[in-house]
């Protein structure tokens, strides 16, 4: 279970690293309807990573306690992904939604990102 939290404190410290270079380039950039888009899909992303280690969470302790396991909440996150273009939708001359697309699959790139790095310090450190 500290594997759980440890790995959501590490990619929610990663997301708000980009939430916050999104932010300055939405301000100082050419592109403010790009990086806002960029900016709602990450937000929604790292709600939808919050959610996913909630779920898994429980998930854990009905394991141990041998209740009956539930779902992982694949419908509550797509709804608020759906939200997410709803809201670019509604919007399309200050958000683009491409952008937003692709700020929600933003968590999914780090968590791949962070796996490689970690393999990679992993063999570096067999090597020593």
């Amino acid at each position: 279970m500290p594997d759980i939290r440890k790995h959501f404190l590490r990619y929610t410290r990663y997301i708000i690293y980009l939430l916050s270079i999104f932010v300055l380039c939405w301000g100082f950039t050419p592109f403010p309807d790009v990086f806002l888009g960029l900016i709602l899909g990450t937000s929604f992303s790292l709600f939808n990573l919050w959610l996913m280690k909630n779920r898994m969470e429980r998930f854990d302790r009905a394991l141990d306690e041998g209740k009956k396991v539930r779902s992982l909440g694949t419908l509550s996150r797509m709804a608020s992904a759906g939200a997410a273009v709803l809201i670019a939708l509604e919007f399309p001359e200050l958000i683009h939604l491409i952008s937003t697309v692709i700020g929600l699959m933003m968590v999914y790139i780090v968590i791949m990102i962070d796996y490689f790095w970690q393999q990679l310090l992993h063999k570096k450190r067999e090597e020593r």
